[in-house]
């Protein structure tokens, strides 16, 4: 079967900067790469609704908005043909002198590794796309590519590639989601339409708060890294 992975990250600045927060979230929605028309007209109907135009993300969260964002919530966990992998990384365990060749950038990628690799799956094809940045080193994107493809003999990565968040809808519900769980696990959200959208999730979703998840929880999966080994 084909599937696309549409990608983004929250807080990736306490790679580099450990105060800055206590997690760095990366994320990613998989669909069915013949879900994906179907996807971003749902995804413009909301937006119509509501009168929004441009990028959704969850930066622009706000009282204005907010029922356009737990719309598209809404729309997320009402299909079966959309899943969500966020994985969280505890910013004061990264070590990147003695894991990462002192390179934060290279540390980043490590951990998109890790949020991909876990999710494909033998005899499938992918389409990864990331959201677009300057990286300092170009290869950073071919070498991840190459890398899953080594991992994954059994399975075909047509491509890794990296898409401006504002051209691509399923960027832009992994900017959602992501951020959503990011911001639950950082604790410093102090916008009342983000937390009343973090609370509607796990009211009316969930049954708990947004928390680490079993690995075969396959809707809404999150993955706490432990950087710290033992058992």
């Amino acid at each position: 079967m084909n599937f696309e992975i549409y990608c983004d990250e929250s807080c990736i600045e306490a790679l580099s900067s450990k105060s800055a927060h206590d997690y760095i979230g990366i994320g990613g929605i998989w669909i069915p790469q013949d879900y994906r028309t179907t996807m971003k007209s749902e995804i413009q109907s909301i937006k119509a609704k509501h009168g929004i135009n441009g990028e959704l993300k969850w930066k622009k969260i706000s009282p204005a908005t907010y029922e356009c964002y737990k719309d598209i919530v809404d729309y997320f966990f009402s299909t079966d043909s959309i899943r969500s992998r966020v994985i969280l990384i505890e910013s004061s365990k990264v070590d990147n002198y003695k894991f990462h060749q002192s390179d934060s950038e290279l540390s980043f990628y490590k951990f998109y590794y890790q949020l991909l690799n876990h999710w494909i799956l033998d005899f499938n094809e992918y389409s990864i796309f990331l959201d677009y940045k300057v990286n300092r080193d170009k290869n950073r994107i071919k070498f991840l590519n190459a890398v899953l493809k080594n991992s994954n003999l059994t399975s075909t990565i047509h491509n890794v590639q990296a898409l401006p968040s504002h051209e691509s809808s399923g960027i832009q519900l992994a900017d959602i989601l992501t951020g959503i769980v990011t911001a639950k696990f950082n604790n410093k959200t102090t916008s009342t339409a983000k937390n009343n959208l973090i609370q509607h999730i796990e009211k009316n979703y969930l049954g708990h708060k947004i928390r680490p998840t079993p690995k075969g929880s396959d809707k809404f999966n999150i993955f706490k890294i432990n950087l710290r080994g033992g058992w």
